[in-house]
C-alpha cells in the first residue's frame, strides 16, 4: 500500500504512522512550574541526538485540555528538566503520569511515586528508576503544525549530570536486561528489553 500523509488516505482504521517508527525510547520527563510544582510527564519522540556534549531532545506535539502542555512550559520558563528511565517495573505509574491534568497536580504524588533530589538542576527524580539524565534546557524549535491551534515543539536539552544505579552495572556495563527499558510502539502497543545481542562494527 502507498499514501500520501497530507491526504492522510491509508484508509486503515487508524493512523499507521507511529508504528512505522518502532520501538521509540520514552522519556519520562521531570520538570517544577516556577512555582515550584513537581510535572511528570512521558514523551515517545525522544532520544539522544548528540554526544559531545551530550543533548537528548524531546517533542511535544499537541495541547492538553488546559492549553499547552505543562513539561515545555516548564522547561522554557525554568530552564531545567530530569529525564527518568521508564521500565517494566514503573509501567502502570508511568502511564498514570500521561493523565490529563492540571499544571497544579503532581504528577509523582498521583502516580504513588517517591521523588529524589537532584544534583544540579532542581526537579527532581524519579526514585524507583535505575537511570535518571539531569538537564538545562537549551532551545526549542517550533516545527511544522497542521493544526493552528496547538503547538508542534522538539525541546532540546544538555546533559550535565547522570545517575545509574549501581545494581545495573555489569562488569563496568549497564545490563538493560536488568532493567528491562520500556518503548513505545504504534496505536496503545508498547514492548520491553527483554533480550540484548552484539554487533562488532566492520573495520
Amino acid at each position: 500500500m502507498f499514501y500520501e500523509t497530507e491526504k492522510n488516505d491509508h484508509g486503515l482504521p487508524y493512523n499507521p504512522f507511529k508504528s512505522c517508527i518502532v520501538p521509540r525510547p520514552i522519556g519520562w520527563i521531570s520538570t517544577l512550574s516556577v512555582d515550584g510544582v513537581v510535572n511528570l510527564a512521558p514523551y515517545s519522540f525522544f532520544n539522544g541526538v548528540a554526544q559531545n556534549p551530550p543533548m537528548v531532545m524531546f517533542c511535544a506535539n499537541g495541547n492538553q485540555p488546559h492549553g499547552q502542555k505543562d513539561t515545555l512550559t516548564n522547561c522554557e520558563e525554568t530552564g531545567e528538566f530530569v529525564a527518568n528511565l521508564a521500565t517494566w517495573d514503573l509501567r502502570e505509574q508511568m502511564n498514570t503520569s500521561c493523565a490529563p491534568v492540571g499544571s497544579e497536580v503532581d504528577e509523582m504524588e498521583l502516580a504513588a511515586l517517591e521523588s529524589l533530589p537532584s544534583t544540579i538542576v532542581k526537579p527532581p527524580r524519579v526514585k524507583a528508576s535505575p537511570i535518571h539524565m539531569e538537564c538545562v534546557y537549551h532551545q526549542t524549535i517550533d516545527l511544522p503544525n497542521t493544526d493552528p491551534h496547538s503547538r508542534n515543539a522538539m525541546a532540546l536539552g544538555r546533559v550535565v549530570g547522570i545517575h545509574i544505579d549501581d545494581a545495573v552495572l555489569v562488569d563496568g556495563v549497564i545490563d538493560l536486561t536488568r532493567i528491562r527499558p520500556l518503548a513505545r510502539l504504534g496505536y496503545m502497543d508498547y514492548s520491553v528489553v527483554n533480550e540484548v545481542f552484539t554487533m562488532m562494527r566492520p573495520k
